[in-house]
């Protein structure tokens, strides 16, 4: 009985460490290959995914890199989205109105956030690189149709 109890806790906890073993990821920012940006946003941003698909289910990592003065219409997503300033200014409002006087700037380093459904816009005052991540699939959907580039 003690060689089964053995068998089986061994068996288990192979399966269990098999199953946490993962392979590193380590990116450096020269070797990063930008490209445009995606297609539910206007042009003018550059990007490159990390690691994941947000297409599909599972966790993600994308940068964008935004021009001086681009903006972001108010919009939502299914899932949370997670914004870190690598570089640059990037402003983060909630409504579903573009209201500048509502926004926060977030400086290289910060942080912000908006949780599944939550209507929100953003801009970059200067050249931008922020790092999204989040678990997909994720999503984009305008307040308003009509400020969505892919129905253009």
């Amino acid at each position: 009985m003690k060689r089964i109890a053995l068998a089986v806790t061994l068996l288990v906890g192979s399966i269990t460490c098999s199953a946490l073993a993962q392979e590193a990821l380590v990116v450096q920012p020269d070797t990063l290959k930008w490209g445009a940006g995606p297609p539910f946003l206007p042009t003018g941003p550059q990007s490159v995914l990390i690691s994941g698909d947000p297409t599909k289910e599972g966790p993600y990592v994308l940068r964008l890199k935004f021009p001086a003065g681009f903006k972001i219409a108010p919009h939502m997503h299914p899932n949370d989205e997670n914004v870190t300033v690598i570089s640059g200014m990037f402003h983060f409002g909630i409504g579903e109105k573009f209201d500048e006087a509502k926004a926060q700037a977030v400086k290289p380093g910060g942080f912000a956030q908006a949780p599944k459904g939550v209507k929100h816009f953003a801009w970059a005052s200067q050249e931008t690189v922020i790092q999204l991540h989040g678990v997909g699939p994720a999503g984009f959907t305008y307040v308003n149709p009509a400020e969505d580039p892919r129905k253009k």
